[in-house]
């Protein structure tokens, strides 16, 4: 379906210029998310930063999520119980995952921000991007961090996701733009050509051109 996430990128903001005039942020998941959010705020004109989520895997399966967690001050923390009672899975793991994970959030927050300070958005709308949605654990955080810091409105903005979860995030969120909900998501990864992990020069470099102005970078 798509070729890569830029391209997954272009698709989706050609659904979000009806926000060009609103001053828009774009707040991308890394990884993947950010070089979908590039594509979008040079189309929208909107400087792109980061929401730093980290998910929080079964023991047995790091990418089946069982919640997810994000840095700041007051770090947001979604544990979905009923998995964790279905599965047996300790409170103690949970805990000692969670922090695991926000260590690894402090270091990509030193590598991704480079010294700048965060975007400022409250009284601004804020498109919140992925590459794309499958339990939603991750975005569901996301989404609960980004209406702290008191946007005008939050867009949920993925190229792909699974009808069941992007329903769940339909709360979260005041729009949400998808362009696919396949039955039977399966793997995100198989709705791209080139689904490559990206590296944190990667993303940092993305993040460094979008604060360029347009053909300077």
């Amino acid at each position: 379906m798509f070729a890569d996430r830029r391209d997954a990128g272009r698709q989706l903001a050609r659904r979000l210029l009806h926000l060009k005039g609103d001053r828009p942020v774009v707040l991308a998941l890394p990884r993947g998310g950010v070089p979908v959010g590039f594509e979008i705020a040079r189309a929208l004109d909107a400087p792109l930063d980061v929401v730093l989520v980290r998910k929080i895997g079964a023991p047995w399966q790091p990418e089946l999520a069982l919640g997810a967690v994000t840095d700041g001050d007051d770090p947001e923390l979604f544990i979905d119980r009923k998995l964790t009672a279905e599965w047996a899975v300790s409170d103690y793991y949970i805990s000692s995952e969670a922090l695991r994970q926000l260590k690894e959030l402090e270091r990509r927050r030193s590598v991704y921000g480079a010294g700048r300070a965060p975007l400022e958005i409250a009284g601004r709308p804020a498109i919140v991007v992925d590459d794309g949605v499958a339990t939603g654990a991750t975005m569901r955080v996301a989404l609960q961090a980004t209406r702290h810091r008191n946007p005008s409105r939050i867009i949920l903005a993925v190229p792909v996701a699974a009808g069941d979860a992007l329903a769940r995030l339909e709360t979260e969120a005041d729009e949400v733009v998808c362009l696919e909900t396949p039955a039977g998501l399966g793997a995100i990864g198989f709705f791209y050509r080139d689904f490559h992990q990206l590296s944190d020069a990667e993303v940092a470099d993305l993040l460094a051109r979008a604060a360029r102005p347009v053909g300077t970078e």
